[in-house]
């Protein structure tokens, strides 16, 4: 598949804000973005393939616990494995943090990441009603525990 995964930087700002504007309906924005890599809590990396940024994932890890914030995959370049190439990444720096669990949000209709996360391992925890705009639609929070006592 030839995808590299890579923290984000500074260079990478621009390409990642184009696909937040490509996936989502409330987009990051640059300097929102940029605001993260002076985060030390923050953990932002993307997906290149051929040098061209085709996905990237932001998660925040506060204590031993680790929140994935957003998940992109441009749309010409879904369904190739590099959503589960970003969450087995995203797994692997939350357990070098000593994380218990990571934790994220999505879309109640979006049935196909959905279905990514539950394959990786996530479990349905609950529910936030009304927790997206644009359209408004319930989110489910989903969680995969990494230690055994989690």
């Amino acid at each position: 598949m030839d995808i590299l995964l890579q923290p984000m930087n500074k260079d990478d700002i621009a390409a990642v804000a184009a696909l937040e504007r490509e996936c989502f309906s409330s987009p990051w924005t640059e300097k929102g973005l940029e605001q993260e890599l002076s985060n030390e809590n923050a953990v932002f990396f993307t997906a290149r393939k051929e040098g061209r940024v085709v996905g990237y994932m932001g998660m925040h890890c506060v204590l031993d616990e680790c929140y994935i914030a957003n998940v992109a995959v441009s749309c010409e370049h879904r369904r190739r494995g590099i959503g589960r190439l970003l969450l087995q990444y995203a797994e692997k720096k939350a357990r070098e943090r000593a994380c218990s669990f990571i934790s994220l949000e999505v879309r109640l209709s979006n049935s196909s990441a959905i279905c990514l996360y539950e394959s990786e391992g996530y479990e349905i925890m609950g529910e936030r009603r009304n927790f997206y705009s644009c359209p408004t639609e319930n989110a489910l929070i989903m969680t995969k525990f990494l230690k055994e006592n989690g």
